[in-house]
């Protein structure tokens, strides 16, 4: 017997919509005709699952004719992980079972629609990731031609650095006479031909610009010459104990002599560029004495007086307020300036008599005295602060008992009428109490009965639960009259093959002993047409069995169809019977918030 399941023109569409569905995400496995409804929609569901990157313990590839064990199982592994996919559609697992493609449509849509997102999410991550693959065994053209043309630069940058690589010109005859960090720096750059004095130089004198426009140009110039004759006597100095590398190469002498030269042409370089500074100095200012200067300064002055007009108003203000306090601090200043001149005094005579042998007392001896004036100065505020907060105290007290005063007797009044209301109150509190305690216990007495009563919602869970197990039942009966009815004609078969092999040895035992006289062989053939006689009569007796168990199956069959067609109609009727009573609720419902007439 089949397991039911609802054959209503409702669930061959969604059946119909999903394996559309499927398709359409590339599960092609449904195509197969052969396939049962349970294994194309639920391989389609593993598909999707797996497609997701969720890990289920389910073969892909189906067992045919599953158990109903074995189809348990598989609904029941699908159903625990869709809540860790976070689906927002709730299924059964008999709901998979018994095909009620219904309930099933959603979440296969969900899958379907969560399984395209996803290899669209990691589709060019797999992209990359087989283009790399593919790189590391194989080469493009434009990978050959790419490489021989990094070869090509990698040698033209290793050629270029080994021919401008440092090479050394000079050195150092005794370098013992270099005692400071920047003789040596300078020492080591001018035996490889770097000068670093010239160029530190030039760039302090670029970063100081903007002083230099606000000197003197004559100056400027002395300061540079300065500068350039003081860097040109260190590296002459410095070059004075070198000697050549290499023989060929310039001597300490003739370097120093080039350096004097270039001295002279950078001193007199400085000296023209501080003339053409004065120049451009003068001109400047002689531009702007004339009119346009005067424009720019009168609209400037008219944004000056537009926003000081405002403020002069609020100074005015502060004016007087501003001198008061003025002149309290020069009070203050003037006694601060009295006791830090007695400090300084004090220091000083303490200083005196400092050593190296009290030299750490004394310092601690300040650090207390620093701790002790600012403890001092926290313990002023603390008292100055109390003193406001006792004040406002004492006033909030003193306005408390000027009321108390005036209304003491009206209080002991209100007082006592305040206790008998209590009172009274709290008897009145008991009693409700008590009264509510005996209510709580027949509410919960009646809470309880209800729950006894079975709802709706739970009748109708037991009967899905019934129904399951009906299906289960019905799977496993119409399992094991399979095996009963392979076994009957597995043993029949056994049983005429036995028969028919004790049969042919029978007959090519006495072949040999009936073919030797033709009495014999006479009898043998009468005795071989009595068997065969026997067989014919075996075959209708089997014949007519056949067609009884045929016809009886077509009965059984007519009988079944009848039946499925009851069915059909019982879940229609039921379906109809469900939205006539929703319609009927839905009116109850209107009916109750209509206001009376």
């Amino acid at each position: 017997m089949l397991p039911e399941t609802r054959e209503d023109e409702e669930q061959q569409v969604k059946f119909r919509e999903i394996i559309e569905l499927l398709l359409a995400a590339g599960y092609f496995r449904a195509r197969i005709r052969g396939l049962s409804p349970f294994d194309k929609v639920v391989g389609g569901m593993t598909w999707c699952v797996t497609t997701c990157n969720f890990d289920v313990d389910v073969d892909l590839l189906f067992q045919e004719n599953s158990t109903i064990g074995q189809k348990i199982s598989l609904t029941e592994k699908i159903v625990s992980v869709l809540p860790r996919m976070k689906c927002p559609y709730h299924i059964e697992p008999h709901q998979i079972q018994g095909l009620d493609f219904i309930h099933v449509f959603p979440v296969v849509q969900w899958l379907v629609k969560r399984a395209i997102e996803t290899r669209e999410e990691f589709g060019d991550y797999n992209r990359a990731f087989a283009v790399s693959q593919f790189h590391k065994q194989h080469r493009t053209p434009d990978d050959l031609s790419l490489e021989e043309s990094q070869r090509h630069l990698a040698a033209g940058v290793r050629s270029v650095k080994e021919q401008y690589a440092p090479r050394r010109k000079y050195r150092r005859q005794h370098q013992a006479e270099l005692t400071d960090e920047e003789s040596r720096v300078h020492s080591t750059l001018l035996e490889y031909g770097q000068k670093l004095g010239v160029a530190r130089s030039q760039s302090k004198d670029v970063g100081e610009k903007s002083d230099v426009k606000k000197k003197d140009g004559a100056g400027v110039g002395d300061d540079e010459a300065l500068r350039h004759a003081a860097d040109e006597q260190r590296m002459q100095a410095l070059m004075g104990g070198m000697l050549a590398a290499q023989e060929g190469r310039l001597t300490a002498s003739a370097v120093g002599s080039i350096v004097g030269r270039q001295a002279e042409e950078i001193q007199q370089m400085a000296s023209q560029y501080a003339e053409k500074q004065a120049e451009l100095q003068g001109s400047r200012g002689e531009r702007l004495t004339g009119v346009q200067q005067h424009k720019r300064l009168l609209a400037s002055l008219q944004k000056q007086i537009a926003s000081q007009t405002s403020q002069l108003e609020e100074v005015q203000s502060k004016c007087a307020e501003l001198k008061l306090k003025y002149d309290d601090m020069q009070e203050r200043m003037q006694a601060a300036s009295d006791y830090s001149a007695r400090i300084d005094s004090e220091v000083a005579a303490l200083g005196d008599i400092e050593n190296s042998d009290n030299k750490e007392v004394l310092q601690r001896l300040r650090d207390l005295v620093a701790m002790n004036e600012s403890l001092k100065k926290q313990e002023q505020d603390f008292r100055v602060h109390c003193r406001e907060e006792m004040a406002r105290l004492q006033e909030e007290l003193a306005q408390l008992k000027m009321e108390d005063v005036g209304d003491t007797s009206e209080d002991q009044e209100r007082s006592k009428l305040i206790r008998q209301q209590h009172d009274t109150d709290s008897e009145k509190l008991q009693k409700l109490r008590i009264l509510l305690a005996k209510k709580s216990r027949d509410t919960a007495t009646l809470q309880r009965r209800i729950d006894e009563v079975p709802t709706r919602a739970e009748l109708s869970q037991y009967q899905r639960r019934f129904v399951e197990l009906y299906n289960q039942v019905s799977s496993k009966l119409k399992e094991t009259k399979q095996f009963y009815t392979l076994y009957n004609t597995l043993d029949d078969t056994r049983l005429y093959l036995d028969k028919e092999v004790n049969l042919l040895n029978s007959i090519h035992d006495n072949f040999a002993q009936a073919m030797a006289s033709a009495s014999t062989k006479e009898q043998f053939l009468k005795q071989f047409e009595q068997i065969v006689e026997g067989v014919k009569q075996n075959r209708g007796k089997v014949e007519k069995k056949k067609q009884e168990t045929k016809m009886k199956r077509d009965q059984l069959s007519d009988n079944y169809l009848d039946i499925v067609e009851k069915q059909r109609l019982y879940f229609k009727t039921v379906k109809d019977f469900k939205e006539e009573c929703r319609k009927n609720e839905i009116l109850l419902a209107k009916l109750a918030r209509r206001p009376p007439q």
